[in-house]
C-alpha cells in the first residue's frame, strides 16, 4: 500500500499489476487494446493503491482546465448559500469551480487576480466593486458572468434578482397589515442598495404613502443594521425594510434591546433567505433570492460563452419571493 503521504501514480499501478505504464493508461482511459483478464486486475490493483486519476493535469494537457472562478465575499450568508447551487450547476455542466473570496483585508482585484492565474476558463463575480473598464478589461480576456449587479457591456453576462420588485413584495406586505409609517434601512453604496430603495420609494407611493417615505442610511453588515437601528428610535416606524438580512439582524438586536417588541411594536422585513433568516430565534420575514435558478442560469451563460453557443439574453432577471416568517404582524393599535 502506498502511503498517504505520497499520490499514487499510473508507474506504481504498474508495477503492482506487472505491466506498462501505458497498458496501465489504456485502461484508466478505457480505450481499446487491453485484455479482460489484464483490464480487472489494473483496476483491482487501481483500487487497492487508491489510484486516483490526475483529470486536471488531463484537462490541462489537453488545452482545457474545465474550470469555473467565483469571487464571493465571505462576509455575507447570501454568498454562502448561493455557492451550493454553483457547485450544483456547474457539476451537471461538467465543470468544477475554484474560489477566491474577498475579505476584509483582501480586495475584489487580488481575488480576481489571482483566478487570472489559475487557468479559468471563466469568472462569476458576486456583487463586488470593480468599475465598468475594469470588468471590460477581464472580459478581453475570459468570459465574465456578472451577479447581483449591473453591468451595461455586451461582452459581459448579467444574473440579478429583480431588486425593486422585492421592495414591492416588502412594502405591499406590510401595508396589508394595516402599517403606513414603513422606514427602509438602505444598503448603502453596494450592489441592488439603489433598486432596493427606488422599490421601497415606488411601493410607498403607490400606496398614497409618500408623506411616510423615511430611508435610513445603512449597509450590508450586521453593524450597519445596529447603527440604522439607533437612528430610528428617535422616532420608531410600526414597520421598516432591510437591505438584508444579515443587516436586519443586527437591528432587531438594537430594537430587542431597547423594549420594543418584533413583531408587536414594529414589524421588521429583510431580504435575501439567507440560512441566517430561517434560524429559530430570528425567524426573519424576508425577501427570497431564487438561488437553483439564478446559480443555473450564471452557470449555463459562463459555458456557452466558453463554448461559443448562445444562451438566450445577455441579462437574466430573476423574481424574487417573499418569505413571511414571525418578524411581521398586524399594525400596533
Amino acid at each position: 500500500m502506498q502511503s498517504a503521504e505520497r499520490r499514487t501514480t499510473l508507474a506504481d499501478v504498474a508495477a503492482e499489476a506487472g505491466v506498462s505504464v501505458a497498458l496501465v493508461s489504456i485502461v484508466m482511459r478505457g480505450a481499446p487494446g487491453a485484455g479482460a483478464a489484464t483490464r480487472e486486475r489494473v483496476l483491482e490493483v487501481a483500487r487497492r493503491l487508491g489510484y486516483q486519476p490526475d483529470s486536471r493535469a488531463r484537462l490541462l494537457r489537453s488545452g482545457r482546465s474545465r474550470l469555473l472562478g467565483v469571487v464571493f465575499d465571505v462576509r455575507h450568508p447570501f454568498h454562502h448559500d448561493l455557492l451550493t447551487g454553483l457547485y450544483d450547476a456547474a457539476g451537471k455542466a461538467g465543470y468544477q469551480l475554484t474560489l477566491s473570496a474577498v475579505t476584509p483585508r483582501r480586495g475584489e482585484r487580488t481575488a480576481v487576480g489571482d483566478l487570472l492565474q489559475d487557468r479559468c476558463e471563466a469568472l462569476v463575480l458576486f456583487g463586488g466593486q470593480l468599475r465598468a473598464s475594469e470588468l471590460a478589461s477581464i472580459a478581453a480576456r475570459l468570459p465574465v458572468v456578472a451577479m447581483m449587479r449591473p453591468a451595461r457591456r455586451r461582452d459581459v453576462d448579467v444574473v440579478h434578482n429583480d431588486d425593486a420588485l422585492g421592495s414591492h413584495q416588502a412594502v405591499d406586505h406590510l401595508v396589508g397589515l394595516g402599517h403606513r409609517r414603513i422606514a427602509h434601512v438602505d444598503g448603502g453604496q453596494w450592489h441592488g442598495s439603489a433598486e432596493r430603495r427606488a422599490g421601497y420609494q415606488e411601493a410607498m407611493r403607490r400606496h398614497g404613502l409618500a408623506e411616510h417615505i423615511r430611508v435610513v442610511s445603512g449597509g450590508a453588515g450586521e453593524e450597519d443594521g445596529a447603527r440604522a437601528a439607533e437612528r430610528l428610535l428617535v422616532d420608531p416606524p410600526t414597520a421598516v425594510t432591510v437591505f438584508n438580512d444579515l443587516s436586519a439582524t443586527g437591528l432587531l438586536d438594537v430594537l430587542r434591546r431597547n423594549g420594543l417588541g418584533v413583531p408587536g411594536d414594529i414589524s421588521v422585513v429583510g431580504y435575501d433567505d439567507t440560512g441566517l433568516s430561517r434560524l429559530a430565534h430570528i425567524d426573519l420575514t424576508t425577501v427570497g433570492q431564487d438561488i437553483d435558478t439564478m446559480a443555473a442560469g450564471a452557470i449555463d451563460r459562463a459555458v456557452a460563452r466558453i463554448e461559443g453557443t448562445p444562451a438566450g439574453p445577455r441579462e437574466m432577471v430573476v423574481p424574487p419571493r417573499l418569505m413571511v416568517r414571525g418578524t411581521t404582524g398586524p399594525h400596533p393599535r
